[in-house]
This record gives structure tokens, C-alpha cells and sequence, in this order.
């Protein structure tokens, strides 16, 4: 506003009411009317003032906004009846809300007699138009005008646009007004204005200046077009497309529906609760219609006031029961929407069958309902309600299409949240049953290890495991297969297998490698290029340690190198040749040899563990190199702090395995050795060379299995194999070990002898009496090997 037209604050009487009904406003237009001076009333009570019912029979008002006539007391003792215009308004802090009060003072005294206002034609107007002086106070409206505003014309004269609305909105039209006064250029405002309390309005407001016959500008016309349909369609929109974003961010049922009530409040309704049916056994969706009586889980719910708590009957994960004639069992017994309310008595009669329910309903202020199903992909699953307290209108036909819409879009990531759900699980519980439940202990190696799926991106193909070979070695293995899901689970149960499989035929890693991916390529080709799953691809680390030596040897496949930490050393990565991941096929696989003293532990783990978006690999290494040289005596406490280290709080983006395994040694005094001479006629004086040796053991019980299967293993190498022979017994607390070693390459096998054959039965008689017997292939030729159970086992 230009200093040549200040607003004129004392041309309208104006007192602001707390909650107490106390004064805390009082200006100097009402001071002008009633006499009294701020000093006078501002902290007594509004009610002193009030000479009695006013022309209309007004009384305190009541909702929040109300006009009409009141009897107001003078200073001079005389009463005065006066129209005023009352408001409810927000406190200026954070206290609760309190009264505008207005009215005008002598609208005609400070018109001219030449006023262009006056010439302004309002009443053919179909337009709802508004005349502003040059105070920016309403000079004059017409009838469509005063019939948007509800309030009479010739009671508004004189009053700002922010007393007539009692919003903080009229300020902002004030300074378009203002403005438009100033520069004299008229301007377009969508304005979206509070009327009568319980209605909100939307208009076009179009002002333009008014000048008299000099050009100046004296007042400002304001033509409002109502757009109110247009907007609300425009908000719902809004509202649908913002389902679109804010629902189904994440594959959690709970998540999922919370975020469908909360898009729903307040802009829907003022409370809102999503209840599901429990899926059926094995988590299949439900089958066919509901049936009544209902069962349903309440898996979210939101209200508007968060003091509001005292409504909500049913906590989330509470499975109750719901009757026919219930809200929630009605609908989905329909298979559609519906509305009750309490104007028609629907409602009542809804909250029949619960009066307990029907009573915190009542107190609550719940006047109306509607109950939306669930329904995606042709399967029921739940029931939305929402209810509206604070909001005073009931649901629209607008309302429920919007509110179906919404459902709709939720139902189906509902459903997709559902089927992600049970096939992590299936995946889950694949997985689970093809990795070791328990890592078996061995002479080699104490061993532990964690395994944990991913937190987002489902269940994937990592695995690990602990194979014991024969001469007391063991066999450790970490793979990860590409992908995720019940695909991934199933090709990591084959290549594990596999690998469990080449490990029995003692294989070295860097052959057994080739041979897994040569399988991988197979798997590949047998999926096809075309299935929706892709190409196999995995990668794998497969190392294999030696008690007796003390040596490890070991090779990967595009697998993260191993960490070694040495007793009294730190953690070291091991220089390892990556080799290409499985299922290139046709490349060579590298193997590297290592001494491990006593008490190394070596850490083989898959890259879910080290891969983060919140830090790079070297970063997340130096994370796992520090966990483990603060390693303790327990490897389960290692494990749980690597993991804690470095996995975030919410879990893995994916899935981590991770084996950590101790070396231990076996002393010399646990071996003995004996080259063998080639002539069969020296076997006796060998077996009871070991005899012997087994006695100094102190392992009688094996004596008589021992000396028969040496006697039957060195024979046949003597008959069949090639020199030199070699003869190995080692034994530790459970397991005594028999190893004849030649440089003949060919293999021994059972066979069923004929009655009157006079050999092939001493094999038979090795596989009859020890645990388990076998054959491998070395770089000198091969080894046939026997393991006799000791009874200190059992």
C-alpha cells in the first residue's frame, strides 16, 4: 500500500477472545464504538460486555464462524445493538485457538460525493464481485457474492478481506489488493479460501483497478469464478499419482500397508485401518470369497490426532474375528465397496455386533464409514476402513472412487509384497536345508561361519562349506552364484554338490575348478539364453589343508582373496590368481601353495560382505583386516564381530557368507612311515612292524583291522602297482588311517568274486571292516586309502 492510502485500522470495531473467553485485543475502532479503551477491558471477560440477546437471540457462538446482532454495554452505561462477525482463529503460538471478532464503523462517512465506486453495476453480474476502497475495506458486493460469503452485503461494508474470512489467507489477497491499488495493472489470483467454518471454497479471483475520470486509481473490483470441482479433481489426481510414489517403496507386507493409511490421513479420512487375511498354509494367497465369520490380522492403521489412541480397538498384528453384519466382513462378503454413516443409521447398525466397539466409536465422533476389499490379481486379500471424525462431510461418490483407486494400487504391491514374501521364504528354506547345518570337526581345522541373506533383494546363491578328505585333510569352500531367488538357491545346491562330489576323488583346486565350470557352462546352456533367469554364473574359492605337512593349496574362480592371519602376524590378503568366474568356460584355473603354521586362521568369505555403497572395497578390506586381528580364542566371536563391523544396522543390500578356519597340526609322533620292498614274501615282516607301531599308540582295538588291511593294501600294490611303495599309518583321537602309496596310475576296484575264484575278495573285506575307504590320484601316481573307526570315538 502507498502512504497516499493507509489502512484505516479504526474504520472497523475489532476485539480478538481467547479460550477463556478473556479479551487480549482491543483496538481503537472499538474504543470508538463502545467507549472503552484497551486498558479498561483487555483481560476481563468478553462476557461483561454483553448487555443481553441480541435482535437475532444470539448466544456464544458456537462451530467457527457466526454473525448476527449482539447487545453490547457503552462506557457511558448505555447498550448498543451491534452486527458483528465472529471467527475462529489459530494462536499466534502454540496456545489453542481463539475469537476475531468485527464489525464495522460508518461505512458512508468517508465517502465522496463523487465517488467512482459508486458507479460501478454489480447486480447483473452472474460473477460473485467485490468493490474495495482505497483502505482496502469493502465498499459494496453483490447478492452472488454475499450468497458465497453467507453473510448479508449491507453488513460487510467496511470490513478487510482477513476479518470477513478470519484466515491468514486474507492477508496474502490484501497485499494483491494492495499491489494492484499501487501499480494500477490488474492481476489473476487462485485463492483457495475457508467460508462458513466447515467449507473451502476455490476461486479465480481476477482484479483490476478502479479510476475515477482523472485516471487515478480509487478502489479495486474483484470478480471471483468458483473452481471448486475443478480443484478437488485436480487434488485427487494429486493424491493418486502420490499413491503411486509413496506406496510399495519397499517388498514389506506391514510397510506397505502402513503407507497406504498413511497416504489416506488426513486427506481421505481421519482414521484409517488395513486389515488382512493370514495367507493360507505354505503362505499361498487365500482361495475363493471369505466366508463369515472373518479373520483378520490388523496390519496398519493411522489416525489424524495423535491423542486418538483411546479409538483404536485393535493393535497391529492383532488377529480378531469379524461377524457378517461388521464393517470389515460386509464388504469383503460383497466384494465391494461400502458406505455407512450415521445419519442414515447404517453405521449403528454396523457396530452392532460390538458395542464396546460401537462406544468408543460414538465418543470418538465417528459419523461415517466405508470399507473398501483388497483385491489384486483376482485374491481377496484384506479390507481398508476409513472413518471420518474431524472431518465434518461425509464420503462423496468422488471419494469412494478415489479411495477405490488408491486401494487398488496398494492391493496390487500388497500382493507383489505378498509373493516377493513367500518366496524369499521358499528360497530361504531351500537354502537353508542345501548349506551344512553343522561344520564337522576334523583334525585340520576348527571352523566357523555365518550366513546371512540379504535384507532387500531376496535370498541369493551363496554358500560355504567343509569337506573332510582323506589323510586327514579338509577341504574349504566359499561360492556365490549370480542372481537372487529360488533359482539362485537351486544352482548353488547343484554346484555345491558338485563340488562335494570332485572333492571325494580328491581332485586338485585348480582341477576341480575346471571341472565346475565346466558344469556351470552346462547348467547355462540347459537354462537357455531365452528363460526369464538368464546365464548360470557364479564364482568360487576352493583351498585344501594338509595337517601332516602343514601346507594349504588353494585357487579361485573370480572369488574375493582369502585373509590370512598368521599367529603373532597380522591379517595379510593372499597373493591368489583371481582366475575367470565360472561359466566362461575354456580358461585356466591357477593354484598356489602355502605353509600355514599352528593357529592360522584363514577367513574365506563372499563379496556381500565387503561390497557397500557407503564405502569402497579397500575401505571395507581394511574394516575386515582390523576385526580379525582383534580376534579372540572363539571364532564364533570373530564372526559376530566381522559381521557387526561391516554390515549396516538394517542388514546387507546382499546375501554374506562367511567361513573362518583355524589350522591345527598333527605331530610327527601321530605318523609313521615305511617304504615297501617288492617282494611279497617281506608283507609279514611289515605287519608286524605295525603291529608293533600301533601298540606303541596304544591303539589295540584296531590291531586286528589294521594288520588285515595293510596286509590286503600292500599286497595288491606289490602285485599290481609300480615302485616305489610307500606305506603310511595316522591317527588322532577317533580315526586311524591306512595310506599305500605307488606310482602305478591305475585305480582299484570292487568286484563280486565267484565261489570258486581265489581272489577279488580282499577289498571287499577292507570296505566290510573300515569307515570308509578310497582311492586318489597324485603327481607320483595314486593312493589307496582305509580310515578304522577307534572305539575312544564313541
Amino acid at each position: 500500500m502507498s502512504p497516499d492510502h493507509p489502512v484505516d485500522e479504526a474504520s472497523t470495531a475489532r476485539a480478538v477472545i481467547d479460550a477463556d473467553g478473556l479479551l487480549v485485543e482491543w483496538n481503537a475502532g472499538a474504543e470508538r464504538l463502545l467507549g472503552h479503551s484497551a486498558t479498561d477491558v483487555v483481560g476481563r471477560p468478553a462476557a461483561d460486555l454483553l448487555a443481553g440477546p441480541g435482535a437475532d437471540g444470539a448466544v456464544p457462538p458456537g462451530g467457527d464462524r457466526w454473525d448476527g446482532v449482539v447487545t453490547l454495554r457503552r462506557r457511558d452505561g448505555g447498550t448498543l445493538p451491534v452486527w458483528v462477525l465472529v471467527h475462529r482463529v489459530p494462536h499466534p503460538g502454540q496456545g489453542p485457538a481463539r475469537w476475531l471478532v468485527v464489525t464495522p464503523l460508518d461505512p458512508e462517512g468517508t465517502r465522496a460525493h463523487d465517488d467512482p465506486l459508486d458507479d460501478v453495476s454489480l447486480l447483473d453480474s452472474p460473477c460473485a464481485i467485490a468493490i474495495y476502497d482505497e483502505r482496502l475495506r469493502v465498499r459494496s458486493i453483490n447478492k452472488v457474492m454475499a450468497e458465497v460469503l453467507r453473510l448479508p452485503a449491507e453488513n460487510v461494508r467496511g470490513l478487510r478481506t482477513a476479518e470477513m474470512t478470519g484466515v491468514a489467507h486474507g492477508h496474502d489477497l490484501e497485499g494483491r489488493l494492495r499491489q494492484v491499488l499501487t501499480t494500477g495493472r490488474g492481476t489473476a489470483v487462485r485463492t483457495y479460501v475457508p467460508v462458513g467454518g466447515d467449507r473451502t471454497l476455490s476461486w479465480l479471483a481476477r482484479m483490476a483497478p478502479i479510476r475515477d475520470r482523472l485516471g487515478r486509481v480509487r478502489g479495486v473490483s474483484v470478480a471471483a469464478h468458483d473452481f471448486t470441482e475443478q480443484y478437488q479433481a485436480q487434488e485427487r489426481l494429486q493424491l493418486v499419482n502420490e499413491a503411486s510414489v509413496r506406496i510399495g517403496t519397499t517388498l514389506d507386507v506391514t510397510t506397505t500397508a502402513q503407507e497406504l493409511a498413511d497416504i489416506c490421513v488426513p486427506a481421505l479420512a481421519d482414521f484409517v485401518s488395513v486389515d488382512l487375511l493370514d495367507p493360507a498354509e505354505h503362505g499361498d494367497p487365500p482361495v475363493g470369497r471369505p466366508v463369515a465369520p472373518i479373520g483378520l490380522r490388523r496390519t496398519a492403521h493411522r489416525i489424524i490426532d495423535a491423542d486418538g489412541s483411546a479409538v483404536v480397538v485393535v493393535k497391529p498384528g492383532q488377529l480378531d474375528v469379524y461377524p457378517a453384519t461388521s464393517p470389515q466382513a460386509d464388504a469383503l462378503l460383497a466384494g465391494h465397496t461400502i458406505v455407512a454413516s450415521a445419519s442414515t443409521g447404517d453405521l449403528d447398525q454396523w457396530l452392532s455386533w460390538d458395542p464396546q466397539r460401537a462406544d468408543r466409536i460414538s465418543e470418538y465422533g465417528i459419523h461415517t464409514s466405508m470399507s473398501v476389499p483388497i483385491q489384486a490379481r483376482g485374491t481377496t486379500l484384506g479390507v481398508v476402513v476409513l472413518s471420518r471424525f474431524a472431518n465434518p462431510h461425509p464420503f462423496t461418490p468422488d471419494d469412494v472412487l478415489l479411495a477405490e483407486e488408491v486401494t487398488a494400487r496398494a492391493a496390487v504391491c500388497i500382493d507383489n509384497a505378498r509373493r516377493y514374501s513367500r518366496e524369499r521364504e521358499t528360497a530361504l528354506a531351500l537354502q537353508r536345508s542345501l548349506l551344512p547345518r553343522t561344520l564337522p570337526r576334523t583334525a585340520a581345522v576348527e571352523a566357523a561361519s555365518r550366513y546371512l541373506p540379504a535384507a532387500r533383494s531376496g535370498v541369493g546363491g551363496d554358500w560355504f562349506d567343509v569337506i573332510p578328505l582323506s589323510g586327514m585333510r579338509v577341504a574349504m569352500v566359499v561360492g556365490d552364484v549370480v542372481g537372487h531367488g529360488i533359482q539362485a538357491s537351486a544352482t548353488m545346491g547343484r554346484l555345491r554338490t558338485a563340488v562335494r562330489t570332485l572333492a571325494d576323488i580328491d581332485l586338485a583346486p585348480d582341477e576341480l575348478l575346471t571341472h565346475l565350470d565346466d558344469l556351470v557352462v552346462r547348467l547355462s546352456e540347459e537354462v537357455g539364453t531365452d528363460s526369464v533367469f538368464g546365464e548360470v554364473g557364479a564364482t568360487c574359492l576352493y583351498a585344501v589343508y594338509d595337517p601332516v605337512s602343514r601346507r594349504c593349496t588353494l585357487a579361485r574362480a573370480g572369488h574375493p582373496a582369502p585373509v590370512m592371519v598368521a599367529p603373532g602376524e597380522g591379517p595379510v590378503e593372499i597373493d591368489l590368481p583371481a582366475g575367470p568366474p565360472l561359466g566362461l568356460g575354456g580358461l585356466p584355473f591357477e593354484s598356489a601353495e602355502f605353509e600355514m603354521r599352528e593357529g592360522t586362521v584363514l577367513a574365506l568369505y563372499t563379496d556381500g560382505l565387503i561390497e557397500s555403497r557407503e564405502r569402497d572395497i579397500d575401505a571395507s578390506h581394511a574394516l575386515l583386516c582390523e576385526s580379525l586381528a582383534a580376534a579372540s580364542g572363539s571364532l564364533d566371536e570373530t564372526c559376530d564381530r566381522v559381521l557387526h563391523s561391516l554390515l549396516p544396522a538394517g542388514g546387507a543390500a546382499d546375501d554374506v557368507a562367511l567361513l573362518l578356519a583355524r589350522t591345527q597340526g598333527l605331530p610327527s609322533s601321530a605318523v609313521a612311515t615305511w617304504d615297501i620292498p617288492a617282494d611279497p614274501a617281506l608283507v609279514a615282516p611289515i605287519r608286524k612292524q605295525v603291529v608293533e607301531q600301533i601298540g606303541r599308540w596304544d591303539l589295540s582295538e584296531a590291531t586286528f583291522t589294521a594288520e588285515l588291511v595293510v596286509s590286503e593294501l600292500v599286497t595288491n600294490a606289490i602285485r599290481y602297482g609300480m615302485h616305489p611303495i610307500r606305506l603310511r599309518l595316522i591317527h588322532d583321537a577317533t580315526t586311524l588311517i591306512c595310506e599305500v602309496s605307488d606310482t602305478s596310475h591305475t585305480a582299484p576296484h570292487l568286484r563280486r568274486a565267484k565261489t570258486y575264484d581265489e581272489g577279488g575278495r580282499g577289498l571287499l573285506l577292507v570296505a566290510q571292516l573300515t569307515q570308509r575307504w578310497g582311492s586318489r590320484h597324485t603327481a607320483e601316481g595314486k593312493t589307496i586309502w582305509a580310515e578304522i573307526g577307534l572305539l575312544g570315538e564313541e
